[in-house]
């Protein structure tokens, strides 16, 4: 354990969220997902987890170290419901809640077609897997940056 650093975040995620530069992309995932064979294909080249908790819980997590672009663009993205997408699912809905409280502000996801979101979570840094059971609980962030002190 370490001082002021959430208990979900092990070593392979921490390694990898500090790895990131500004402007690269982490695929947050389901249990449904293909995580492995995704994960292959990205950056890092292996999957990460985050077990046992549900999507709205890892992202918190992943906000308590990790800062998004959002001052610049919508920085966390979330897999459409296929044919209705602009419908919100609960974990979706979770999620948001997570990501508005870490921005302390109103921080809109956007929307990505699913298979859009294959395409995308291969070509980002790293694919980290959670416990989440629910359809829909896969999302895109963008890492943004910690200004220098003033």
């Amino acid at each position: 354990m370490l001082k002021n650093i959430d208990p979900a975040l092990n070593a392979d995620v921490l390694h990898a969220l500090r790895s990131m530069g500004h402007g690269d992309t982490l695929a947050l995932v389901d249990t449904n997902f293909p995580a492995e064979s995704v994960a292959r294909q990205s950056t890092l080249g292996k999957l990460l987890r985050i077990d046992n908790v549900s999507a709205a819980r890892a992202m918190e997590a992943i906000l308590s170290v990790l800062p998004l672009d959002t001052p610049l663009q919508p920085s966390v993205g979330r897999m459409e419901v296929m044919g209705a997408p602009d419908q919100l699912e609960p974990v979706q809905v979770e999620v948001q809640a997570k990501i508005d409280a870490a921005e302390g502000q109103s921080a809109p996801m956007y929307g990505i077609e699913r298979f859009a979101f294959y395409e995308a979570a291969k070509k980002a840094y790293c694919v980290i897997a959670t416990g989440e059971t629910r359809f829909y609980g896969c999302f895109l962030l963008t890492k943004g940056v910690i200004p220098p002190a003033a």
